[in-house]
């Protein structure tokens, strides 16, 4: 029984004049937002996500929704990372600076254990300096 249905919804469709698009739409502002630097859609970040919705009569805040917690933690989180690969990359600044350095000290020692130059060429030497 569910046979003669599906092809009868297939049949109909294809007959249809109206068009199924399966491809997904571009949020509409998504191109100026990006182009002024901010979120794709409006509910990414900023005020109308990361503020409470209501808060008591009081005046203390309201205690925050799970959205806004998990938010909070994947910023703390990607933090975090940010912070391990930045000391990350100044560790690899440092030993490179090192390795320089080691590079220039074995090159100035290998200098200083060649031949000394003797008698008149140094004598030559003196004299144009």
């Amino acid at each position: 029984m569910a046979a003669p249905v599906r092809t009868w919804c297939c049949s109909v469709l294809r007959f249809s004049s109206r068009q199924f698009s399966t491809t997904c739409g571009v949020q509409a502002g998504e191109k100026w937002r990006k182009e002024h630097g901010l979120a794709r859609s409006g509910t990414e970040y900023g005020p109308l996500t990361d503020l409470p919705d209501w808060s008591y009569a009081d005046g203390r805040a309201a205690p925050q929704m799970k959205g806004q917690l998990r938010r909070s933690q994947e910023r703390e989180v990607l933090s975090r990372r940010i912070v391990m690969l930045n000391a990350e990359v100044d560790r690899g600044m440092e030993a490179w600076r090192e390795k320089q350095e080691e590079v220039k000290r074995l090159e100035e020692h290998k200098k200083s254990l060649l031949l000394k130059p003797k008698g008149k060429i140094l004598m030559k030497k003196n004299s144009q300096s």
